[in-house]
């Protein structure tokens, strides 16, 4: 019997490098991860898989060759025509190595109360104590367009957090970060690591190359922030290069860009106050109280806020910002926009509030 390690991994792949330019799924790829992602757990790790494709696959299966739609209510469908597709070709992947496959769709509201939040652990958890491998999507058939969060990147960064993985792999169809956009500039390289979030690191990436993702690199360093706040280390690198989820897992070789984890991690409470529930509005401080709650970590007095934005109720998340703009920390609040004049001393305790700057 295989002693287990105790390492979490959550691998998400995108519709880019699970599909053909035809819109086939693309059983070779699917196949090569899953034989990677079975050794890895025939090892003792604990791996989910976060796969877009649902809709590329069901248009593909539906459309007749007509160009895509636009329609959200018709590509709900679609999804829901996908998702079945997608699902038989990873349960066929993961069979052949002896692993059963569950099918887990999640939703925005899924991580918006904590109640729910929780469930998804304890789901994941019972699929992984059955021996199976969780395969997580997005429920786009029914998940409201307005509210949905319209890629899965972010989903798995959340899910790496919910289950307080080791590692997130974002398997792409690029080397990983690069210095610039190769489309305009040929010198652009590989960076190899990332140790650290700022201005500069956001502006390398562009938006989506892919006519059939929804993602973009832009998306991948959302999620990787989103991660390493939450004490999980990541990785984007190419899904179609041999064994991408063992060398991302292993790190003995410079492969993809490897984002180190903050030392500082978050509790799962402050994780999901920062990165899961929705921002109602904003409160705007002045100056002292911006360095009270950043610097002293204490708690956001109704006196330190200059402007209340937004329609929010109380117990809803809002973002602090500076006289500048800049977001300075983010929590729930004790008041509702409505009622903000009748609001305690105390609008945001500093249990409640999480501080967003690097």
């Amino acid at each position: 019997m295989t002693t287990r390690n105790n390492r979490t991994v959550v691998v998400k792949v995108g519709t880019s490098s699970l599909t053909t330019p035809s819109g086939d799924i693309d059983a070779a790829t699917v196949s090569s991860l899953a034989a990677d992602i079975s050794q890895l757990v025939h090892e003792g790790s604990r791996v989910m898989v976060v796969s877009s494709g649902a809709i590329t696959a069901g248009w593909n299966a539906v459309g007749g060759g007509r160009p895509r739609p636009q329609d959200s209510g018709v590509l709900q469908a679609v999804a829901a025509v996908g998702q079945p597709l997608l699902m038989q070709q990873w349960a066929a992947a993961f069979s052949a190595h002896g692993h059963h496959t569950a099918q887990v769709l999640v939703a925005p509201w899924d991580f918006s109360h904590r109640s729910h939040y929780v469930k998804i652990r304890n789901t994941i958890d019972a699929v992984s104590d059955l021996g199976a491998i969780a395969i997580i999507n997005e429920n786009d058939a029914v998940t409201d367009d307005e509210i949905r969060f319209g890629d899965n990147d972010r989903i798995a960064a959340l899910i790496a957090n919910v289950m307080s993985a080791d590692r997130l792999v974002l398997l792409t169809d690029t080397d990983g970060l690069l210095t610039s956009d190769p489309r305009v500039d040929p010198t652009a390289s590989l960076i190899h690591e990332v140790r650290a979030f700022d201005d500069e690191l956001v502006a390398m990436a562009g938006e989506s190359t892919s006519r059939v993702g929804s993602g973009g690199m832009t998306s991948k360093l959302a999620a990787a922030r989103i991660a390493t706040w939450s004490g999980v280390s990541c990785v984007i690198a190419p899904a179609r290069e041999p064994h991408s989820v063992r060398r991302s897992v292993d790190r003995n070789e410079d492969f993809g860009t490897y984002f180190h984890a903050r030392e500082e991690r978050l509790s799962a409470r402050k994780a999901w106050i920062a990165f899961a529930c929705p921002t109602r509005g904003v409160l705007r401080v002045n100056e002292g109280a911006a360095h009270a709650v950043e610097e002293a970590g204490a708690s956001l007095l109704r006196v330190g806020v200059d402007a209340v934005m937004g329609d929010f109720e109380e117990g809803e998340a809002v973002e602090v910002s500076d006289a500048l703009g800049r977001v300075v920390a983010k929590g729930l609040v004790r008041a509702s926009s409505a009622r903000w004049r009748d609001a305690e001393d105390v609008v945001i305790h500093r249990d409640d509030l999480v501080i967003l700057r690097p």
